[in-house]
């Protein structure tokens, strides 16, 4: 049977403008027709249908590829770009669950990109073996066909090799068959035979999903409309700001399962800002998530001028879907990394790697099994953890992975400031050993659907490395609870000027240049002392330390005031005394009754 002359009964329905059920009743006086029974489903062959069905089915795929040659031509790339793809991407979502869509999704947007990729190479090879003056002028035609066919040209320049059946042209012109799940399974099965790097990565989920064959094509005709014919190379990110910006979204539609794979951005760039890694720096996050971590990273490199390439990722991830998101998320960028996929806990893949930058959002307050590991655990250099909460597991297990200058910059819930007991104990280990940097409160909200407040810890192994000033014996607080940006109901983020005002202050602590003297600023940042932390009990909450802004002075008298709240109270009482009158006349108007 030749699956490209099929067509499923729900592919007819949809272009036909009718019912399965229509369908399977017309079916039933057509002659002629042959039909196959697959499971529970029926598939047509399209040359024995009536005539006239056979004419709209022709003109629907001629519309299904008009489409895609517009959007192709007529990209739209300003900054609501992700966003009009996103609502669009998700009108398709019927009722698929978001964590499965997940990676049909963002498989799409990974096959789209590695095709681009490979086009614009190709199209590179061509004029090379094509231009008789050029040094790689081939004379013979196909001698060039076969060479730019090679995969050496293309893995030279680091650019995936993309075989025939897995070239997005090749899927577009399947966008209207019943099997378009298979097709797309087939084309990642075979990107991953060609390039061992992508073996096991790729989500082989379309011929499993529970989505239609035509919705998977409109997905498909979507991301055609990102098309880079001329400037790949400038405007690839585009492709991973669409991926980043989809991650995000599924973070938040599937709520506090998102956040175990994905840190809202405003976070990732304030510790980044912080942090401010540099070129030939080796940055490890031992609970990766999707990446975001390395994303910005290199993102900070290539904005002040460096090479994102000069820098060394390491990470680790223990959901073997997130890891694979990742995998997909750093290939996007063309960001080489060594993440492993294993719990960190128990199984450290890097134990014996120390790193200029350890920056991470653990999973907070997580049971764990103290007692899988070893009693001389080199990590538990300050004291194990109680078997409820890993926290100061994650904390110390930051710390153990710090080369002598490191610094780590991560994402820690707030009772980690403040706890008693064991941890207690632990944290005023790590402050008498002067490690702790800088403290910042955050507000409530900042994570999808989840209001629990956190905080970011700074911690150095060096205070006197000479990259800043001397901070020996100092901490710095700052309480930003007040400082955010409302987006929705259940959320709030850091704008840009946020984060600089907030990293700025940092920057001025520590003595760089060009961001003036550092000053308190009562309830905003206030630079303290061990022997004053000391005092408050090794508590590290910034607000005990920074104080509370004073009201500014309206200057409106206080009797003034109070008189008009006299005023305004007299005023509510009354009209509470007509409500409750009037509640009371209806009551009797119903007895009456």
């Amino acid at each position: 049977m030749n699956k490209d002359n099929y067509i499923s009964t729900s592919d007819l329905a949809r272009i036909l403008g009718v019912t399965r059920q229509a369908i399977q009743k017309l079916s039933k006086e057509w002659r002629g027709v042959e039909i196959k029974e697959v499971g529970s489903s029926f598939l047509y062959n399209v040359s024995t249908l009536p005539q006239g069905i056979k004419e709209r089915i022709e003109t629907a795929q001629k519309e299904a590829t008009r489409k895609v040659i517009l959007l192709s031509q007529k990209p739209s790339k300003d900054l609501d770009f992700e966003k009009e793809l996103w609502k669009a991407a998700d009108k398709l979502r019927g009722n698929i669950d978001p964590g499965e869509y997940k990676y049909i999704v963002l498989g799409l947007i990974f096959l789209k990109y590695v095709s681009d990729a490979f086009y614009q190479r190709k199209g590179e090879l061509e004029k090379l073996v094509s231009d008789p003056k050029g040094a790689s002028f081939i004379r013979d035609e196909s001698s060039r066909k076969y060479y730019v066919e090679q995969k050496d040209p293309y893995r030279s320049r680091g650019i995936f090799f993309i075989p025939e059946k897995a070239r997005w042209d090749y899927l577009q012109k399947h966008t209207m068959h019943h099997d378009i799940g298979k097709y797309l399974d087939e084309a990642l099965e075979a990107i991953e035979e060609e390039n061992q790097t992508l073996k096991g990565i790729l989500p082989k989920v379309y011929s499993r999903t529970s989505l239609e064959g035509h919705t998977l094509g409109e997905l498909i005709n979507l991301f055609s409309k990102i098309k880079f014919d001329r400037h790949f190379d400038e405007e690839k990110d585009i492709l991973g700001r669409v991926y980043e910006y989809f991650l995000g979204q599924f973070a938040s539609a599937e709520g506090k399962r998102g956040g175990e794979f994905y840190t809202p951005r405003s976070i990732v760039k304030l510790l980044v800002e912080i942090l401010e890694p540099y070129e030939g720096a080796r940055v490890f996050d031992p609970a990766c998530g999707s990446g975001g971590m390395f994303v910005q990273s290199g993102e900070f490199l290539r904005i002040h001028q460096n090479d994102p390439t000069k820098i060394s990722f390491y990470g680790q991830e223990l959901n073997i879907n997130t890891w694979r998101l990742c995998k997909m998320n750093l290939a996007l960028r063309g960001i080489e990394g060594q993440i492993e996929q294993g719990n960190s806990y128990y199984d450290n893949k890097f134990s014996d790697l120390r790193f200029d930058f350890v920056l991470s959002n653990p999973p907070f307050n997580a049971d764990w099994e103290p007692q899988r590991l070893p009693d001389n655990d080199p990590r538990l250099k300050y004291g194990t953890p109680p078997a409820s909460n890993a926290n100061f597991m994650w904390i110390q297990h930051f710390i153990y992975h710090l080369a002598p200058n490191g610094i780590a910059g991560f994402v820690m819930a707030n009772g980690a400031l403040a706890v008693g007991g064991k941890e207690g104990e632990i944290r005023k280990k790590i402050i008498e050993d002067d490690l702790v940097d800088v403290i910042i409160a955050c507000p409530p909200k900042l994570f999808y659907n989840v209001a629990l407040p956190v905080s970011l810890w700074f911690l150095t192994k060096n205070k006197k490395n000479g990259r800043f000033r001397s901070r020996t014996g100092e901490t710095l607080f700052i309480d930003a609870r007040e400082i955010y940006e409302p987006v929705s109901r259940k959320q709030v983020i850091f704008t840009d000027e946020q984060i600089q005002k907030i990293a700025n202050t940092v920057r001025a602590w520590r003595g760089e240049e060009g961001f003036g003297k550092y000053e308190d600023i009562l309830g905003f940042c206030k630079s303290v002392t061990i022997k004053e932390i000391r005092n408050n009990g090794c508590v590290l909450t910034p607000g005990r330390y920074v104080g509370v802004k004073e009201e500014e002075d309206d200057g409106i008298p206080f009797e003034e005031k109070m008189k008009k709240l006299i005023s305004e109270l007299r005023q509510y009482f009354e009209e509470g005394e007509k409500l409750e009158k009037q509640i009371l006349e209806n009551l009797e108007k119903l007895k009456s009754k």
